[in-house]
């Protein structure tokens, strides 16, 4: 059976030892979280995180049941499952001297970013978008330019009706 990402979403109380359950579930089965974000919704007692993991339909069909075993765990739902629209912000900081800078600016326009800060020989590039996007825009970046990078992880929303409700 072939690994497969699954992007995983949930409603978690938010409460002090929460988030540090679910990485101990994960830690103690020997699964990997590959990307992990985690932000108060609109109701304050919950929060909202997105976890990308990979592996076969079992071993995702156990993380899931799993995770909805803890009691701090509101609501799951694979997004992956189902129409979805997934981001991810970078801030990348590059080395940006004599000709090079226009370069750096002109592959930040292509890639729809924005230089949000400035010296005398760096740029501070933030970017948006899937995590191919990200990757294509620090390959072509080149690692020589590299000096810096920051990654928020995955975040991604049902698109449609469908959603993570209580």
């Amino acid at each position: 059976m072939k690994d497969n990402r699954h992007i995983i979403a949930l409603l978690i109380e938010n409460e002090s030892g929460a988030l540090s359950r679910v990485a101990g579930l994960f830690s103690m089965r020997g699964y990997n979280i590959e990307s992990l974000n985690v932000a108060p919704t609109n109701d304050p007692t919950l929060s909202r995180a997105t976890l990308v993991t990979s592996g076969d339909d079992r071993t995702i069909e156990q993380i899931t049941k799993q995770l909805n075993k803890l009691v701090d765990i509101v609501r799951l739902v694979d997004l992956t499952e189902a129409a979805h629209v997934e981001r991810e912000m970078m801030m990348i900081k590059v080395r940006a001297t004599g000709v090079q800078r226009e370069e750096i600016k002109r592959l930040t326009d292509i890639y729809r970013g924005k230089v949000i800060d400035v010296t005398e020989s760096t740029y501070v590039i933030e970017v948006t978008g899937d995590s191919e996007k990200l990757d294509a825009l620090m390959s072509s970046v080149g690692d020589d330019h590299i000096l810096e990078v920051v990654r928020s992880g995955v975040i991604s929303i049902a698109r449609g009706e469908r959603g993570l409700k209580v």
